[in-house]
């Protein structure tokens, strides 16, 4: 198995919308979203208001190889949304 993980901007969204509303590579095992796989920090907005500009939420992607791993990074690289994505074993 490989890992990736992501740092996706968040600013001007909702909760998870950011993370909902990007296309997701198709071969992951596992995805998962939060700050335990890090953050811009505590989040200072109210539930149910937007997200502080620059404010970014981590994520980790599992696949089944390390190729397909490299190829997700690409994918999700496109994605405006997102602002770091590495291969992390």
């Amino acid at each position: 198995m490989a890992t990736v993980r992501l740092r996706i901007d968040v600013s001007g969204t909702v909760g998870d919308q950011a993370w909902k509303n990007l296309q997701q590579f198709d071969p992951i095992q596992k995805a998962a979203f939060g700050p335990q796989f890090g953050s811009s920090g505590p989040s200072k907005n109210a539930p149910g208001e937007p997200h502080a500009k620059g404010e970014w939420i981590g994520a980790e992607i599992t696949l089944q190889t390390p190729l397909l791993a490299q190829y997700a990074v690409s994918h999700y690289l496109e994605q405006a949304r997102v602002l770091d994505a590495d291969v992390v074993d």
